[in-house]
């Protein structure tokens, strides 16, 4: 929590938690792509072993921090988004979102 802004509503805890599991799901992907197409020639053909062993490692070496840095970067996209949606709303005086049309006040109108 963050110490001058109070507790976080339902509706925030929620968004972090999607967001926290978009990020892993996310990165597993981007991980898993990036080792199979690194190490898959070394698991699906009969390569010498020290080239197997070497591109397994490498995969292993590559998918890890992408890992990482997904997870990083996504959360990090998600808490300058929020971060600046708070600062939006918190003021009485801060007007609300315009609507999509210009003279309407309701988006279902």
């Amino acid at each position: 929590m963050d110490a001058g802004q109070g507790r976080r509503t339902q509706a925030e805890r929620d968004a972090i938690t999607v967001e926290i599991g978009y990020a892993l799901c996310s990165a597993a992907f981007a991980a898993a792509v990036v080792f199979g197409v690194v190490a898959g020639p070394a698991l699906l053909f009969a390569l010498p072993l020290g080239v197997e062993r070497v591109l397994v490692l490498f995969g292993l070496a590559l998918a890890a921090p992408l890992f990482a840095a997904r997870v990083v970067s996504v959360l990090l996209r998600f808490r300058r988004r929020a971060g600046t949606v708070a600062v939006q709303c918190s003021s009485p005086r801060t007007p609300g979102p315009q609507p999509s049309q210009p003279g309407r006040t309701n988006p279902d109108s």
